[in-house]
């Protein structure tokens, strides 16, 4: 499929991590996430300034080795809840990336754990890590969610490749399940601009998960806005919110995602 580009990721990233910063203004950072329940509000944001910096690290050095999160400068962040502190970690987090990612290229040799082993992955994946933290930080706070269509539909696109990697280097025991008697998953965004195209077909084949964008049939269809597809196909909100529909085999998307996973 294609991809955003190098830059506009870059720039994705940038904007993602300020949203991040704007969703948490005012938030209780000791709330519980009701999303990642074993993280706190404040944790969350954390957690997230922290794989900024670790992938910092290794684009900024053109790691050829994974870098131990205890050798990344700032990894760990403030040790409070002090809102003032964290929004300035924060900020000083998106300020490093966006440097290392401006003195690299898409193509730019770096170790990633995935299949590319590019800064490009890293951009990529670090514009959706943060989209998707900034949902669960979003949902915690009780505060309206938005991501551009485009982000979106890569992000799902993104997912779907994960899956397939995780399946197909046995990384975890669950997808292995995800495969065989051609049982098929359709998602349905409803409303997206025409210049995207936000409906993909997703078949457990028996050599493993299969995926395509497209309309066709499945056994099973995840239908509604695109955003609330991202956020139910990520587990983010569940499919009785009454914010998607599912047509179909529901047994079948609940094995599905049960089972997807980063590994």
């Amino acid at each position: 499929m294609t991809r955003l580009g190098y830059d506009r990721y870059r720039e994705e990233v940038a904007s993602q991590l300020a949203l991040f910063r704007a969703t948490l203004t005012g938030a209780d950072l000791t709330a519980t996430v009701p999303t990642c329940p074993d993280w706190t509000v404040g944790q969350l944001a954390r957690h997230t300034g922290g794989a900024v910096r670790w992938v910092e690290a290794h684009v900024r050095t053109r790691a050829t080795q994974h870098v131990p999160e205890a050798d990344v400068p700032g990894f760990v962040g403030p040790g409070d809840d002090d809102p003032a502190g964290l929004d300035a970690w924060l900020a000083e987090s998106a300020d490093l990336i966006d440097t290392a990612l401006a003195g690299a290229s898409g193509e730019t040799a770096v170790w990633t754990w995935g299949a590319e082993h590019t800064a490009g992955f890293w951009a990529r994946r670090m514009t959706h890590e943060v989209a998707v933290h900034r949902a669960d930080a979003a949902i915690a706070a009780g505060v309206e969610y938005v991501v551009d269509p485009e982000v979106a539909a890569d992000a799902i696109d993104e997912w779907l490749e994960i899956v397939q990697y995780v399946q197909r280097n046995d990384l975890a025991d669950n997808a292995r399940e995800l495969r065989g008697g051609g049982r098929s998953i359709h998602l349905h965004a409803v409303g997206a601009p025409s210049a995207v195209d936000a409906e993909w077909l997703v078949e457990l084949a028996e050599e493993g998960v299969v995926w395509r964008r497209g309309h066709e049939k499945a056994d099973v269809a995840l239908r509604g806005a695109l955003t609330e597809v991202l956020l139910a196909f990520y587990r983010r909100r569940g499919l009785d919110s009454g914010r998607v529909e599912v047509l179909g085999d529901r047994e079948l998307l609940e094995f599905w995602l049960e089972r997807a996973s980063f590994g």
